[in-house]
């Protein structure tokens, strides 16, 4: 049975905790635990990250990216926080950063799974806030191990080794440059896998710009269609709508309609769509906008495993669970917009 991302999360950090303990070091050891597994296979898409590593491009992306880390200006928050100096941006992250997880993922969407799952890194904190958030205790909280590029890079290499399908960055917006950091590390060693970014969607185009032919796959949410509800329930984000739609709109443009290879995802996006009770996230509007903006062969998962967490029990009617009723009426809703890909 396929865990669920907050049982996936939980166990990984007991794996992280037992493989320091084995091994007398962080994450950074990890790379050793696998070195007797068989090399992850090539990919059915050549990987357009290797050949801006090759000309120069993607050092120079790093730069820039760097640019806008400190002032932050990672997201539309543009907190301007001087993270370099040990400052906290919106997101509560200063200069350095942690992992909360990783591993071979068997819970994503099934192109991004296979047989041999995803290769997720679980990012800790965030920059967009939910009070309804599934995995609280590391987007809120921050749980997590601090973490070096060179650590980060092994275990991306880590995760091939394990014949992952692809790397998985969640919730990775506030750490794009020490993200790229440790990818320009993990490519100089044999990195092949394509890269996937998972995000709540709330992004700017200057920083996905910049992450053009870098980024394999997108994930991002898209999670409203009223800015109000937004700025209500994700710590102040009136602009949420705005800038997703936009973001989302750029992902499309870079890589397109999902594209497949042996039932593999190799390029191209999937939008999540998490239902909310009594339509708060306006589900039947986003339907209709995905098929006329992005068009009805769009990927996107329409999502019914709502419950409520974290502060949810303060803001009804997120205080109570999905109904059957109103997920049946979600996917009419997209069916009758013209959605021909969606699950």
């Amino acid at each position: 049975m396929a865990l669920s991302r907050r049982d996936f999360i939980k166990s990984g950090l007991v794996a992280a905790g037992a493989a320091a303990a084995t091994l007398g070091g962080g994450i950074g050891c990890v790379r050793n635990l696998f070195a007797d597994s068989a090399p992850a296979r090539g990919g059915g898409q050549p990987l357009r990250y290797l050949d801006l590593e090759r000309s120069g491009e993607l050092a120079r992306r790093e730069q820039a990216l760097w640019d806008l880390f400190s002032p932050c200006r990672l997201c539309p928050r543009l907190c301007n926080t001087t993270r370099a100096t040990g400052r906290a941006g919106a997101c509560s992250v200063a200069e350095n950063f942690r992992v909360a997880s990783f591993g071979p993922h068997h819970g994503e969407e099934n192109p991004l799974r296979g047989t041999r799952g995803s290769g997720t890194i679980f990012f800790s904190n965030c920059n967009l806030l939910c009070v309804f958030c599934l995995n609280w205790q590391i987007a809120h909280r921050g749980d997590g191990r601090l973490t070096t590029h060179e650590e980060l890079a092994n275990i991306m290499l880590d995760l091939q080794r394990r014949r992952c399908h692809n790397i998985n960055l969640v919730t990775p917006t506030h750490l794009v440059p020490h993200i790229v950091k440790a990818l320009r590390l993990a490519i100089a060693q044999g990195l092949t896998l394509p890269l996937l970014y998972n995000s709540s969607g709330y992004e700017t185009l200057e920083v996905l710009q910049l992450l053009d032919g870098v980024v394999d796959i997108y994930l991002p949410d898209f999670k409203y269609q009223d800015s109000a509800l937004a700025a209500r329930f994700s710590q102040g984000a009136p602009d949420y709508t705005l800038h997703t739609a936009a973001a989302v709109k750029e992902m499309h443009r870079q890589v397109g309609v999902l594209r497949v290879s042996d039932g593999i995802a190799q390029r191209g996006m999937i939008i999540r769509h998490l239902v909310l009770p009594e339509n708060m996230a306006a589900t039947d509007v986003f339907a209709r906008w995905v098929v006329s903006e992005l068009g009805p062969d769009t990927h996107v998962n329409i999502m019914g495993q709502y419950m409520p967490m974290f502060r949810a029990h303060a803001h009804p009617p997120l205080d109570r669970r999905l109904t059957q009723e109103e997920f049946t009426q979600a996917m009419r809703w997209a069916r009758e917009a013209g959605l021909r890909n969606f699950h």
